[in-house]
């Protein structure tokens, strides 16, 4: 039996209401409003996203961030931060009790994930799931060396030729699942190494050093360019045939949209969110 799920192209949108939409979908879900949920969305302005028990202080060069012209949000998954440009940027919003949904987080990431795997093998790559072999890999995803998401992959994240290509969070509330990542169709290797801070030019180098032989943009990857309209239905179909779903569209009616919008008021562009310690 197919089950359906709605679909959501939310387009460009800035950090707050991106992160508010996510919550926003989280919420009717639990409330029996929609069934399980697909977003795509992308970021305008680009943004850094932080994890959600990331200290800003320590972490971020604020001042860079904000010489680049980035927009700023703390998100309400782990991981670490982020920058969203040239990326397409999903979200799956699910129940716990979905059938056949794993209980534990690891194992929920790999079943959700099918999905972005079998998306990259539409657009022709080779793409794999990590699996950390040695008890240092698994211990570094316990202590992580940097607060750059990509730098090194974590269980069930996809990679292409040993490096990271998507990258995704976490969390559990009101026992719903929230799933959201990146998939880097370009990376700006420099612009990203730059929204941090570091405690000396020797560590920056390392970090910009493991940066490069740790992730890679699909673009880097593929003989003939692609735009995210090109991955869109790629990931989209990739979701239908790994979670063995339909997904029929879904847009928001003026009431649901004032929700989201207060909401990115109130929390997603506050100070007291996005600073705190």
């Amino acid at each position: 039996m197919t089950n359906t799920w709605y679909f959501l192209d939310s387009g460009k949108q800035d950090a707050a209401y991106n992160m508010a939409l996510d919550e926003a979908l989280l919420e009717w879900h639990s409330e029996g409003l929609i069934p399980p949920i697909i977003r795509f969305y992308q970021w305008q302005p680009a943004a850094l996203s932080i994890g959600y028990f990331q200290r800003v202080e320590r972490d971020i060069n604020l001042q860079a961030v904000k010489d680049m012209g980035l927009d700023f949000v703390r998100r309400p998954t782990g991981g670490r931060a982020v920058l969203h440009e040239d990326e397409l940027t999903y979200s799956v919003i699910v129940s716990e009790d979905y059938p056949d949904m794993p209980k534990t987080v690891t194992e929920a990431y790999r079943v959700i994930s099918e999905g972005i795997l079998q998306g990259f093998r539409n657009l022709g790559m080779r793409a794999q799931f990590s699996i950390p072999k040695t008890e240092s890999d698994r211990e570094s995803l316990n202590q992580p060396k940097s607060a750059v998401c990509f730098d090194a992959p974590s269980y069930y994240e996809l990679v292409v030729e040993g490096k990271k290509v998507a990258g995704s969070a976490q969390t559990r509330q009101r026992g719903v699942i929230l799933q959201h990542g990146a998939i880097l169709v370009d990376l700006d290797e420099e612009k990203y190494i730059n929204c941090f801070s570091y405690s000396s030019e020797d560590h920056k180098e390392k970090v910009k050093k493991s940066l490069g032989q740790k992730a890679i943009s699909i673009n880097k990857i593929v003989s003939n360019p692609v735009t995210v309209d090109h991955c869109i239905p790629a990931f989209r179909d990739g979701f239908e045939s790994a979670l063995n779903i339909h997904l029929t569209s879904f847009s928001l009616d003026e009431q649901q949209q004032a929700y989201v919008k207060n909401l990115a008021a109130s929390r997603y562009r506050s100070p007291e969110w996005n600073f705190r310690k």
